[in-house]
Formats: C-alpha cells, structure tokens, sequence
C-alpha cells in the first residue's frame, strides 16, 4: 500500500514539475453502489452520491493527470434471513486518473484510488468495526465537455480490496471478501 501511495506521490510530483497547465475544479453527482464478490449475503444497489474537487494537469496537448479528493457515499442493501439492511459508508477518496482527449469534446480516464472510510452505518447502527477502514479501487471512465469548463462523466470503480474486517465478530460468518463496486455520474466544472 505504501509503494501505491508513494508511486502516486512521485507521479503528481513528475507532472507538476512538467506540466504545461493546471487547472482546478468542482464535481459532484449520483452513485449507485453495491458489494461485489464473496460468499455473502444478497445485496443490490443503494443510491448514494459523491462531491469534491480536482486538478486537471496538462501533461501534453491531449493527456492530462487529474488528481481528485472525493466525500462519496457508498454501500449497498443487504438481505439475510429475510431482513433487509440499508449498509451505508462514507468514504474520503483519493483518485489519480489519466485522462486522454478523444477529442476536444470527447475525453477517456483510468486510474487506481486510495479511500479511506469515514462512517459505516446500518440502518442506523454503527458498524464501523466491521469494515476496514482504506479501500483500494481502480476506475474507468468517459466524459464530455459541453464548455472549455463544464463538463459530465461517467465512472466506474473496479474494488480491488477487501472491505471487510474479517477480525471483526461482526461480519466473520456472513461476507467472504466483498468489494466496493461504484458508478458514478458526475457535473463538473473547471475555473479559469
């Protein structure tokens, strides 16, 4: 996890020290998010949403790094023994994209995040406990730009770790190894 960090680190630093522009913005927008993967309970998808802000780093004319840091609330619904239970996280999450320009309209993003969990709530209850609290995910995207600064996208994370805390009595019985899984659609917009 701390090569992951650093790599990030020394990264953003490269392209600052290179960058031909940057620019800063604000984003916000609807995720739907459930758990995926393990031997657990059946969960769908819960609605959620997701604010921040970000750096658009021109690396050249048609590749740019964005580094965002993201409030986003995630989660899913479970169902077991015929109960069902709104599982809600907040997350803090630190996403580094690629973002290629398709086209000047047009634009394509991956990257790997870090997240780091806030609350854990279900329906009600703290559940902290039963989560770790950093997350891994990677994302794929795809955007358009109305304007030089408005802009929609859409996202997906890919989970890559597990959330469970599986030292926790809490969840050893019932989840295997769940994941978040995130789709986001997203406004955003960049300041002159």
């Amino acid at each position: 996890m701390k090569k992951i960090i650093l790599s990030a680190i020394a990264i953003m630093a490269f392209t600052f020290a290179n960058a031909q522009s940057t620019r800063f913005g604000v984003k916000g927008g609807l995720n739907i998010t459930t758990f995926a993967g393990g031997n657990y309970w059946d969960a769908s998808s819960l609605v959620g949403f997701q604010v921040g802000g970000f750096a658009e780093i021109k690396v050249i004319e048609r590749l740019a790094i964005q580094p965002e840091v993201l409030f986003s609330t995630q989660g899913a619904k479970l169902k077991f023994a015929g109960d069902k239970y709104d599982t809600k996280l907040n997350y803090i999450n630190v996403p580094v994209l690629a973002k290629f320009y398709i086209t000047k309209q047009f634009t394509a993003e991956a990257g790997p995040q870090i997240g780091f969990l806030v609350s854990a709530k279900s329906d009600g209850e703290d559940v902290k406990d039963g989560f770790k609290s950093v997350d891994t995910g990677f994302n794929f995207g795809l955007g358009y730009n109305f304007t030089d600064n408005f802009s929609v996208g859409a996202r997906y994370t890919v989970g890559l770790s597990n959330i469970a805390d599986n030292n926790a009595d809490t969840w050893d019985e019932y989840y295997d190894s769940p994941k978040n899984s995130v789709f986001a659609i997203t406004a955003a917009y960049k300041f002159n």
